[in-house]
């Protein structure tokens, strides 16, 4: 009998039709017994006798993959490749699939809110009066704010959308590829590069992939560049901002406030932890129930259609093998 391990955590919290699919194939399935991210060296001694993995973020690598010689699929609940080595899957001809969209509307949401917290220190006047401190904020409104978004794919563009319904004063956007910068429904965008955007931005968001290309994009010269009271808000993959970077430029004063949301080791426990202006969420952009859901379903599905001999539905395409080949 087939075997799915299911890494990704949680899994089925909010609805159980993922788990009652699997039942109902009669398939051996295994929910991650450690309750949270794996490290590889668990990873790797779980997979043994495994045909299918659905997977999270947890880092399926060469050696994970030399522990698994019966694994022929790997369906990502959510869209991050970062954490998956396409190049070792595609020698030992093992598929991999994602769900891309499913996750866009909560990650787009919440960087939202980042941002709405960020202008107004709705974080630190709620841990000051949790320590029973009283200090009133001045803040600042969108429609007063440059906004610059990196990144212009499917998160991106749900957030330029939403600023600017919300009535956003500018909005410039920065993409690998300058078509990409067009929103359907969305006008008066500036394409610009990045470096205008980290000068002229109020606030700075990022929605790019974590690529060999990406990694430490924002580092302390680009923090630098911004304005003094600039807010930069990550809710795409921990890495793209160097993260030691962002406490020493924070610690020196320059920027009204940091959102991050994503980290290089998760659970994050590193110096950003110490800045109260820097706002930090668990890795819970695509946390909303539906969202949540729909990944789980959809990455569910995709493995039974393996399993059942059908056509995959939502297998990666070559573009993203060629992202990983590029940085090799």
């Amino acid at each position: 009998m087939a075997k799915i391990l299911i890494t990704t955590v949680p899994f089925g919290d909010k609805n159980d039709l993922p788990i009652r699919q699997l039942a109902e194939t009669g398939v051996d399935y295994l929910i991650n017994p450690i309750g949270r991210k794996l490290k590889e060296d668990e990873l790797a001694g779980m997979v043994r006798d495994v045909e299918v993995l659905i997977a999270g973020t947890e880092p399926i690598t060469e050696k994970v993959m030399a522990n698994a010689p019966r694994l022929k699929l790997i369906s990502r609940v959510g869209i991050g490749l970062d954490s998956v080595d396409l190049m070792a899957a595609e020698r030992r001809g093992i598929k991999v699939s994602y769900t891309p969209d499913a996750p866009a509307p909560a990650v787009a949401e919440l960087t939202i809110g980042l941002m709405f917290s960020l202008m107004r220190s709705i974080h630190v006047a709620n841990a000051q009066m949790h320590r029973g401190e009283w200090h009133r904020y001045f803040g600042r409104r969108l429609t007063e704010l440059t906004i610059g978004i990196v990144g212009a794919g499917r998160i991106g563009g749900r957030v330029a959308r939403h600023l600017r319904a919300l009535g956003v004063k500018r909005l410039l956007v920065n993409d690998i590829c300058p078509d990409a910068c067009r929103f359907e429904g969305v006008d008066a965008i500036e394409c610009v590069d990045k470096d205008t955007i980290y000068r002229e931005s109020d606030l700075v968001s990022l929605h790019v992939p974590l690529t060999a290309q990406t990694k430490n994009m924002v580092r302390r010269e680009h923090l630098l560049q911004m304005k003094p009271d600039a807010m930069i808000v990550n809710t795409a993959r921990g890495g793209i901002i160097h993260e030691d970077d962002l406490a020493e430029v924070l610690n020196l004063g320059h920027l009204a406030g940091a959102a991050v949301d994503v980290f290089c080791e998760e659970p994050y426990q590193g110096r950003l932890s110490s800045v109260e202006r820097c706002l930090l969420t668990s890795h819970m952009g695509s946390m909303s129930v539906d969202c949540r859901t729909r990944m789980e379903i959809e990455a569910t599905e995709e493995a039974i259609r393996f399993l059942a001999g059908k056509p995959l539905e939502g297998l990666v395409p070559e573009a993203e093998y060629q992202v990983q080949r590029e940085g090799l």
